[in-house]
């Protein structure tokens, strides 16, 4: 675990030790709020993480690389925009996707255009959005 993710863990933590002190029932409503909203999208994280992994096996980052690499980087950038806008995949998975894209030699340009068009707002994740923000 890097410095960060260690700092976020010890920040949240001191958050939550502050508001369970402050309100120890609105604490734990909201805990149960989480809960609950939880539940209802396990079904669509566990169905996106095995889409993933689907699409990774007929499609390895290494064909995804020899494939964006034969091509010009401009037209990659916007290949990969047009994928990302279309793909419902959420940020805790799509970051680490992205990652393994660049470690399979994904030009960077290429993959950070596919990661800002892949946590926005796209036409597959559009009516889900609209139904749960309005």
């Amino acid at each position: 675990m890097d410095i960060f993710t260690l700092s976020l863990w010890i920040i949240t933590g001191i958050a939550f030790i502050i508001s369970i002190i402050k309100d120890k029932q609105k604490t734990l409503n909201s805990m149960k709020m989480a809960r609950g909203m939880m539940k209802n999208m396990v079904g669509q994280i566990i169905g996106i993480l095995f889409l993933i992994g689907l699409i990774l096996t007929f499609l390895p980052p290494e064909t995804i690389r020899e494939i964006a690499a034969k091509s010009n980087t401009l037209i990659s950038t916007i290949v990969s925009a047009f994928v990302g806008s279309i793909t419902l995949i959420p940020a805790f998975v799509a970051f680490p996707l992205v990652g393994s894209l660049v470690d399979a030699g994904i030009s960077i340009v290429v993959a950070v255009s596919f990661l800002t068009t892949l946590t926005m707002v796209g036409f597959v994740t559009f009516p889900l959005e609209r139904e749960e923000f309005g």
